[in-house]
This record gives structure tokens, sequence and C-alpha cells, in this order.
């Protein structure tokens, strides 16, 4: 038997489909409900699925059984006690999504975040909601385990870290975002360019990170010394762009890693003798209010295609279908403003 190559990519239920000539839906009957495809069909299928390498697991089989419905989503699973910018728009985006896909959501919240599984106990007892959306994942998170071990169906919005085989999530690419940042300020004609960032990186982060490094060491312009570090504060990232905002010097430019970051680099920026745009670029990160309020660039995330292949993830468990074995990533679009157009001279809106 003819096995795939080690070194591909996992296949997945729609490469079977194309290769045994039959749809996604038959392919899906074939893993989950063999008796009811004819025994020719049955063996053309198993016989690529071997071939390809197809695999199921016990995480979409779980999900194959259950109807995902009603949708537990936390909404304080860091600890602010408010929502995100980023979380706010995905959860509208989700509401949209969910009423045309027939499911409804549920949000909570832990009483304690660092504790957070007593809230779902709870409302697992409560048998308010049969499956669960997750979002600000991160290393050490306890919610993935707790809910695999118990059989109960779930999908990230962001990768389970600690599990790299997991691939119930959606995801945006934060790599991809910092080296379309860079690329773009060297199409405007930047010349060195430095990144800010958050200190003690979450995952999310260090992919930023590492993205802005690769693109700045393909473009030839790798400068690792111009690198800062913030807390997610305006006021912290002010501090912290002024040294680096002086080291990289007119004609350059900055990629932050957040636009709460960016904007206080713009303040640095507004306060000194360097117009955004014309003397210094600027990009920041998730499209925000605030970037859109003070004109600089930045990266927005897809957040109604992440929504949406969310709740087909779930969807295709309640119907049955056949789940992918790879996860889905979506890359953020750069959308240009002031602070990376050479000729704006427009003040700052402060």
């Amino acid at each position: 038997m003819t096995q795939a190559p080690a070194d591909r990519r996992r296949a997945t239920i729609m490469d079977v489909a194309h290769a045994a000539q039959v749809s996604r839906q038959t392919v899906s009957n074939v893993v989950n409900k063999p008796h009811r495809v004819a025994p020719d069909t049955l063996e053309r299928v198993q016989r690529e699925i071997d071939r390809l390498g197809f695999r199921t697991n016990l995480a979409a089989r779980s999900l194959s059984h259950r109807r995902a419905n009603a949708l537990g989503i936390e909404l304080n699973a860091l600890g602010a006690r408010r929502l995100g910018n980023l979380v706010d728009q995905f959860l509208v985006e989700l509401t949209i999504a969910s009423r045309r896909g027939g499911a409804h959501l549920v949000p909570f919240a832990a009483d304690n975040p660092d504790d957070p599984l007593p809230a779902y106990q709870d409302l697992l007892a409560s048998q308010l909601v049969d499956a669960f959306i997750l979002t600000d994942t991160r290393h050490d998170d306890p919610r993935p385990d707790w809910l695999r071990e118990r059989g109960i169906p779930f999908v990230s919005f962001g990768r389970v870290w600690d599990d790299p085989s997991f691939s119930f999530w959606v995801d945006v690419d934060g790599h991809g975002g910092t080296v379309a940042a860079v690329e773009h300020l060297v199409e405007q004609g930047y010349g060195r360019i430095g990144f800010l960032g958050w200190p003690n990186d979450s995952p999310i982060g260090a992919a930023r990170r590492e993205g802005w490094r690769s693109a700045t060491e393909r473009a030839g312009r790798a400068h690792p010394e111009l690198e800062g570090f913030a807390e997610q504060d305006i006021q912290a990232a002010a501090a912290a762009a002024g040294p680096l905002i002086d080291a990289i010097g007119r004609g350059g430019a900055l990629v932050c890693a957040s636009d709460t970051l960016a904007t206080g680099a713009w303040a640095v920026l507004r306060d000194g003798s360097l117009v955004p745009g014309r003397d210094f670029g600027l990009v920041g990160f998730d499209d925000s209010d605030l970037a859109k309020s003070f004109g600089f660039t930045s990266l927005r995330q897809p957040l109604q295609a992440v929504a949406e292949s969310v709740l087909e993830i779930l969807d295709d468990a309640r119907t049955g279908r056949a789940l992918t074995t790879e996860g889905t990533l979506y890359q953020p679009n750069v959308i240009p403003r002031g602070s990376t157009d050479r000729r704006s001279t427009a003040p700052t809106p402060w």
C-alpha cells in the first residue's frame, strides 16, 4: 500500500473527496456511518483514506455526536473585567453569524479568571450549553484539557498552544501580519524599521515580533537592537517608544504589536519634531477604534470570516460531517492611513 509522504501536510476531508471523486458528505459517511455507503464506494474511499493518511480523532468523534446549538463563551478570560476591542468585534460577528446558523450564544464570566473551571462546570450542570468557544488561549491554559477529558465539544479562537496536534481552532496569522507591515513600510520608502512589543511575550506577541524580525532580515534591514517593550498601556508605550524612535531616526518607521502601543508612539511623534507619515512611519495591529480615530495605519483581522469558520466547525459536528485535521489560519490586512503616507502633512487629531 502506498503511504503518503511523511513531509507533506496532513490530508483533509476535501483531499480524500477529490481523490475518490465523491462528495465531502460521502467521505464523512465512510468515516462515521459506513453502513450507509455502497460497498464499491466504501472500498474506493477507504483506499484513498489509507493512501493519503487522512485521520480523524477522538475530539472529532465527540463533536459529531452532540448538537452544538447553545454555545458558551467566556467574556473575562484575561481578568480585565471588560471586553477588549478585538473580543468586542469578534463577539458581534459571532452573534450575527450564529443567528444565521441556528445557534445561540450564552456569554458568561468566571469569578476568578485564574481558576475559570468552576464557571464552566456550573454552566454545564445547568444544561444551558452543550459546547464552548474559547478566546484568549494561552500557555498553561487549563480549559482545553478539562473540556477534552469530559468529552465536551469546543472550538477556540486562537491555537491551543500546549497541544500542536489539536486542530479545532481558527486564528489570525500574527507573524504574517507583521511581515505584511514591514513590506508595506519598505514599499513606502522608509529606512530603518523597529518594533515595539510586549514584555514577557505571550505566544501572540512572540509571533508578531518574529514576523518583524524575519521580514526585516529578508529586506536587508535587520536591526535587532531597534526593539522595545511596554505593557499594554498608552503611557507605558510612550515611555518605551521615545528612545526607540530616537534610535531609529528620521525616515525610519516602527511596527507595533498593538494599536495601544502604536498610540503611545503616536503621542511621542506628536510631541516631537517628526510628522507621522512624512518623517516617520507607524503601523499598529488590530485596526481598533484608536487606529481609526488617530489615523494611523494598522492591521485588520478578518473577524467575520473567523466567526463563520468557528461556527462552521461546530455545524459540521452537529450534522455528522467529518472535520478537518488542520486548524484554520487567516491573514490580516494592512489598512493604510496617514502614518505611512510620505506625503502626509496633516496635524495629529490631538
